[in-house]
């Protein structure tokens, strides 16, 4: 009798944790994940109008394709080997067309975004070399283990984190494209849920997709579908990192690589001029020092020019100066979460070798990637603003990277997500204001 008593008190409290579980992930917001530049995968084909410059990046490279020529252009461990860099770099490169007035692929080169609405391509950047390439895949497992289902309650929206924005009246296609299907995406999981208003959750770049998202459409369709905006490591203003990229080239310390070789790459890509520190936010801060000229956010077409990217200068003036000189609040709950306490490059110095070398570098706080004042540029920006909720959250110590793989910054982003889904954060950050 005391032994059937027992299993009845198990199968009990079974039933009571199943029903508590089901209870907890029926009443989660459906949530979307926007990753940051080169935070998903993009795959590429090659056509008849790809013109090679080289033997070795010739169409039967890389020998491993699917059925209709399709393969993985980012990320390949290949790419690390100069060599294959330089194929790697041919094929990633955009061009801005004056006549369009907006930024195309290489000619001869297609290329796609795969797994859009599931966070598969967000996980990790090769799926050969999973722990090595690590991305999101520390978060999507906690956020699982809250109750979030892939493709049911959790959604990715990967895009092609080479092209941006532009300001209105340009044309941005692939940029406007992916902000038509991350609508669309919002709107679908909303409507799968009940109608429950969607929590998005971004990563650097992808920050700035959202805010233009959400100000680029109504108050009514922001108060119907976005329950709150999770901005995790944002440059709101952009890096000093992306002044070293268009100088003198980055391979994020890869030692077999000349950064030379990608410079041209990173200088085409429409999202880099959008990362560039803008005035608005660094002021007369200098971020690049040679023996004949200082450089800050407000002489940036003066850079441009010296270091010898002038066909940067009209898409820089044109379609993202306007982009920069305004950070309108959405009116929706936002919380930026982001490292601090990582040196970050602050201001870089150039001798008289110029820019083809790389810079000595002075250090200042950040996240190791984005400079604190970018990070933090939304508490001074909308200081006055009395219906936009705002909290900003510090982890001491998490990098622009390691904010998804450190335990203890995933888990406080993770409680913060749980707070938003039982609207303790909701009143508190009202209480805040």
């Amino acid at each position: 009798m005391e032994m059937k008593g027992l299993g009845l008190i198990v199968g009990m409290v079974s039933m009571a944790v199943m029903w508590y579980e089901c209870q907890a992930s029926s009443n989660l917001h459906p949530l979307i994940l926007v990753p940051g530049s080169g935070g998903n995968q993009l795959e590429a084909r090659l056509t008849d109008g790809y013109k090679p410059s080289s033997l070795l990046c010739s169409r039967s490279y890389p020998p491993f394709k699917d059925k209709e020529g399709w393969f993985r252009l980012w990320f390949r461990p290949a790419l690390l080997v100069s060599p294959f860099t330089q194929c790697f770099a041919d094929r990633m490169m955009l061009y801005y067309d004056p006549q369009l007035d907006d930024y195309v692929n290489t000619p001869g080169v297609e290329t796609r975004v795969p797994s859009f609405g599931s966070t598969r391509s967000l996980l990790y950047l090769d799926p050969h070399l999973k722990r090595v390439t690590a991305y999101m895949g520390a978060l999507v497992k906690a956020l699982e283990h809250m109750g979030y289902v892939d493709g049911k309650t959790l959604f990715g929206a990967p895009y092609d984190f080479r092209y941006g924005l532009a300001a209105d009246g340009h044309p941005s296609r692939v940029g406007s494209q992916f902000l038509e299907d991350l609508k669309d995406l919002i709107e679908k999981a909303s409507t799968s849920n009940g109608g429950k208003p969607v929590i998005l959750v971004s990563h650097s770049l992808g920050g700035l997709f959202v805010l233009q998202l959400l100000n680029r459409n109504p108050p009514s369709w922001r108060q119907k579908f976005i329950k709150h905006f999770v901005a995790l490591a944002t440059p709101w203003g952009g890096a000093v990192q992306e002044v070293h990229n268009l100088a003198s080239g980055y391979t994020l310390g890869a030692p077999l690589v000349d950064p030379l070789l990608v410079r041209g790459q990173q200088r085409s890509s429409e999202s880099n001029l959008w990362l560039i520190p803008s005035p608005k936010v660094f002021g007369a801060q200098p971020f690049a020092v040679t023996l004949n000229a200082t450089y800050t956010a407000n002489d940036v077409v003066q850079f441009l020019h010296d270091i010898g990217f002038s066909e940067g200068i009209h898409p820089y003036q044109s379609r993202i100066v306007p982009l920069l000189e305004r950070l309108p609040a959405p009116a929706v709950p936002v919380t930026c979460i982001f490292g601090s306490g990582v040196k970050t490059a602050e201001t870089l110095f150039y001798d008289e070798s110029g820019f083809d070398k790389q810079p000595e570098i002075v250090y200042g706080d950040g996240d190791g990637t984005v400079n604190m004042v970018s990070l933090e540029a939304l508490q001074l920006e909308w200081v006055d603003q009395q219906n936009q909720p705002l909290k900003t959250i510090r982890i001491e110590g998490a990098s622009h990277i390691s904010i998804f793989q450190d335990e203890k910054a995933v888990n406080r982003i993770v409680k913060e997500i749980s707070g938003i889904n039982s609207d303790i954060h909701h009143v508190k950050s009202l209480i805040d204001q």
